[in-house]
């Protein structure tokens, strides 16, 4: 499929698919919608401990890159695990240029870092921040108890339906803790109930630039 980098509201960068219309982040700001759905009402939960984050969809890298400077800031050491299917090229990287959008280029060295490390083993990225990434498909994920934190960042449900199926999001709830939390800019109805129907407790928040709303599901204690 034909694919090209766009600049978003915000003047940080994606890649859009150009057959379905759909985009890697959100075209009213790339960095501004990472930074609401997975950092403020996701990581911000955690403070000063060990924390396991599972990314459905590692895509460019941009949630990663942020969570590991923001760990440094909130004293976390964090276990990162990004799933994707079909990895970006470097030539999009170096385009997307997220170390300059994000005012961090003095960290640009760790942004390359996540994507030359290679796949399916784990890599100290910092003191703080080990990275495995994995090149597979999200069904086939068999993780049990493992995650405290979950960023579901699949494509839209209009292109790709299958990825927010109840199918799914049992596969997510097993593999998280007890107490573990999963954000996603998704706010259909739809969603929500294949949610609630595997055991989730979900609640609606403000959704970043462009959207109402958002959804938060908790796996109870």
């Amino acid at each position: 499929m034909k694919r090209k980098i766009i600049t978003t509201a915000d003047g940080s960068k994606t890649i859009q698919i150009e057959d379905w219309n759909e985009q890697y982040h959100s075209v009213h700001g790339a960095v501004q919608e990472a930074y609401h759905v997975f950092i403020k009402n996701g990581l911000s939960l955690f403070q000063d401990r060990q924390l396991s984050i599972l990314e459905i969809g590692f895509g460019t890298g941009l949630n990663a890159f942020i969570t590991l400077m923001e760990a440094k800031k909130k004293g976390l050491t964090v276990a990162y695990k990004g799933v994707e299917a079909y990895p970006v090229l470097p030539k999009e990287l170096r385009e997307l240029d997220y170390s300059t959008a994000l005012g961090q280029p003095e960290n640009e060295e760790y942004f390359l870092k996540m994507h030359q490390t290679s796949w399916g083993q784990s890599h100290d990225i910092t003191q703080n921040f080990i990275l495995e990434k994995q090149q597979t498909d999200f069904r086939e994920i068999s993780d049990t108890n493992v995650f405290d934190l979950v960023y579901f960042d699949a494509f839209g449900a209009r292109v790709q339906p299958e990825l927010w199926t109840a199918e799914i999001f049992e596969i997510m709830f097993k593999a998280m803790k007890k107490g573990g939390v999963l954000v996603t800019y998704s706010a259909k109805g739809s969603v929500r109930r294949a949610m609630q129907q595997v055991g989730f407790i979900v609640e609606r928040l403000p959704g970043p630039p462009g959207k109402r709303e958002m959804l938060r599901a908790l796996k109870q204690s």
